[in-house]
């Protein structure tokens, strides 16, 4: 079935290139997408080739909206990780789109206002992570991923200059699966229009990002008994009972046409504008035959208007009161289950919208270097929130945040010093007193020795707004605990030559929160530390076969009940180089593998992963086989996943599953192949 599936998406593919190619030779036709990744890529061939010397060529860069440097684009195909949405570094439920969470510590340090449901953060589109493009020609990319059990994956991409001093860019992706396992369905959709206009004269720049992010996801809040795992007549994971969702046996993987009975619903919207204007002095470059002008800015005014709205909501229209109660120890006024003559419900749901103004002065010491600059500030947030349970009558709430903040950076000229120092304060409103500080310094020693890196970083904040009893996510209407303070203080040395990164994070947390008994708001009064080292490396084995190793190790001092990892480390050894001129391969094996701990257990009600400490989760390591290649602007990632899985008790099965958190497994052999094709018209 897999196979035939696949064929018929080559087939489909194929048939949308010709239609491509033959619209894209019509008068004022454009074409498709960006590939992901930051600079010269690890893999083999970290160039755009697709144009041959007699064809015009394309050069492309992009920026981030707070950063003044351009980056290229990475064609390298070695790490799939780069495609896929969810970081290695991550648990998440099993199947695509499913709640995630970091394996690695990673305490929240950002500040002001959060709602606090984060658990489907990794299929967001987020501002600050949009790239503005400058490129001579459109540029088209289209993705396609299919996965075992229907799962899948769509992207497309395209930017273009209309002029050379406007660019506009739009992406879209799909996320879609049924689930492995009962009442486990996933359907994301997020979207993006961005656009970057600079003036002829180079005084003004406007930036604007209109953003959107529709995120479901079913909830089965895991499987009954992991014994059911063991039995023939489960057999199909689709037919084990899972703790909470409808109990009918007509489930099918048909990801299309599916509504949400259980589950998460999170809705956001973005619209994003910022307008710099220049006062400095012009000049320009004189050549033969054109006049090239120039710009050097002394002093830049800025307005940023943001304006979002955001909805959150659980739903269960087919709740059983006792399984809430046998597995979540919630009676019926504690879940908000409201007993009608058919049926029981949940329902909790918060709505937000908001508006923000911010204005910013930047002087430039060095006007031939825009990455030198001090930059000050102030923000006014206006948040409107409405909210309502099962229980409660519908309320409402206006939160206000006046912010100062300022900023100095300045990467010299002679790209041997990179320094960084910020502050955010919010000085009146809902979040008064939260404040964050930064200073990081980058020091490039030599060409032999690589780069050095050290930081210091210090944030004081306000627990999230679910956590706040007026929230319908705060259930049994908890106080909220009092603000959190994280100290973190992290170093690297980067040496490219050697193609190796040592890293070193402490963090030192004080009134720690977070969640025990799946939905009790709990706060550590000590004071507690956590250590992390890391290690990144290639190494070559031979002229074609290359091992990629980065490992973590952390380990956490005093009586807290936070439990993470000792080691986690992913390998990849891969065959891969540059075949009969046009072929770039790299085929090879991948393992993930963390120590035995007692991972967090996850509570679909409120989105939440919680500290347990009875169920410690010893999984084998992962091990997936992959094949992926380029051919000029096609590439193709092909893997089988989970091959840990396999045993040979009845034959050879893969249904030794490992475990992402107490009661929610992986699944057995996955088959997953993607498919980029990038356009230049």
């Amino acid at each position: 079935m897999f196979f035939k599936r696949t064929y018929q998406v080559l087939l489909t593919a194929v048939l949308l290139l010709c239609i491509h190619r033959a619209q894209a030779q019509l008068p004022g036709t454009i074409g498709g997408r960006i590939p992901r990744g930051l600079g010269s890529g690890s893999g083999s061939g970290d160039s755009l080739q697709r144009r041959s010397s007699d064809e015009d060529s394309i050069t492309i860069n992009f920026r981030y909206l707070d950063s003044a440097r351009n980056y290229k684009l990475d064609s390298s195909i070695s790490d799939y990780n780069l495609r896929f949405p969810i970081p290695y570094t991550h648990h998440y439920l099993g199947s695509l789109g499913t709640a995630s969470r970091p394996i690695l510590f990673s305490p929240t340090i950002r500040v002001g206002f959060d709602h606090g449901l984060h658990a489907f953060d990794a299929y967001r589109f987020d501002i600050e992570k949009v790239r503005f493009y400058n490129t001579t020609r459109p540029y088209t990319e289209l993705g396609y991923m299919l996965g075992g059990q229907s799962q899948q994956m769509i992207e497309i991409q395209h930017t273009q200059n209309f002029k050379p001093y406007w660019n506009i860019g739009l992406q879209y992706r799909l996320i879609n699966s049924p689930g492995f396992f009962k009442n486990q369905s996933t359907n994301h959709n997020n979207y993006l229009f961005n656009s970057w206009y600079q003036s002829p004269n180079k005084r003004y720049n406007n930036f604007l990002i209109l953003l959107g992010n529709t995120l479901q996801s079913s909830e089965n809040g895991g499987i009954e008994s992991k014994w059911y795992l063991d039995d023939p007549i489960y057999e199909d994971p689709l037919s084990i009972p899972t703790k909470i969702g409808p109990k009918n046996d007509d489930f099918t993987r048909n990801p299309f046409g599916k509504s949400l009975i259980t589950g998460n619903s999170y809705n956001e919207f973005a619209g994003y504008l910022r307008q710099q204007y220049d006062l400095g002095r012009k000049d320009s470059i004189v050549t033969d035959t054109t006049v090239i002008p120039l710009f050097y800015p002394r002093i830049r005014f800025e307005h940023t208007f943001q304006y979002g709205t955001r909805k959150y909501r659980f739903q269960d229209y087919q709740a059983d009161s006792a399984s809430y109660w046998n597995y979540y120890r919630y009676d019926k006024v504690d879940t908000g289950i409201v007993h009608e003559p058919n049926k029981d419900t949940v329902f909790l749901e918060d709505r937000w919208r908001v508006f923000s103004n911010d204005f910013s002065i930047y002087t430039f010491p060095d006007a031939k270097n825009l990455q030198q600059f001090l930059k000050l500030g102030a923000t006014l947030e206006l948040w409107n929130g409405r909210f309502r349970d099962s229980t409660r009558p519908e309320g409402r709430e206006t939160i206000t945040n006046v912010i100062l903040h300022g900023e100095y950076r300045n990467r010299t000229r002679n790209q041997k010093w990179d320094m960084v120092a910020s502050g955010q304060l919010h000085a009146s409103g809902y979040n008064v007193g939260d404040y964050h500080a930064l200073i990081s310094l980058q020091r490039l020693l030599s060409s032999r020795l690589g780069s050095l890196q050290v930081g210091f970083e210090n944030s004081n904040r306000s627990p999230a707004f679910i956590q706040d009893e007026k929230s319908s996510f705060n259930i049994g209407n908890q106080k909220s605990p009092n603000k959190e303070n994280v100290s973190h203080i992290f170093g690297a040395i980067m040496n490219p030559k050697l193609k190796l990164r040592l890293g070193a994070d402490y963090y030192l947390v004080g009134n720690y929160i977070y969640y025990k008994d799946f939905y009790k708001i709990e706060q550590e009064s000590e004071l507690f530390n956590v250590l992390r080292l890391s290690a990144q490396k290639t190494f070559r084995l031979t002229r074609h076969v290359n091992w990629y190793a980065e490992a973590y190790l952390q380990q956490k001092t005093g009586n807290v009940d936070l439990n993470i990892p000792l080691f986690l480390t992913q390998n990849r050894i891969a065959f891969e180089g540059n075949f009969f001129r046009n072929l770039f391969l790299s085929t090879g094996f991948e393992v993930r593998y963390h120590t035995p701990y007692k991972a967090d257990q996850y509570f679909p009600v409120i989105g939440q992963f919680a500290y347990q400490d009875t169920n410690t989760i010893k999984n084998r390591p992962d091990i997936h086989a992959f094949f992926n290649f380029r051919i000029r602007s096609f590439r193709a990632y092909v893997r089988a996943e989970n091959l840990n899985t396999i045993e040979y008790d009845n034959g050879i099965n893969f249904t030794r599953y490992n475990f992402s958190a107490p009661d929610f497994p992986y699944p057995g052999l996955v088959l997953r192949l993607g498919i980029y094709w990038s356009f230049v018209n």
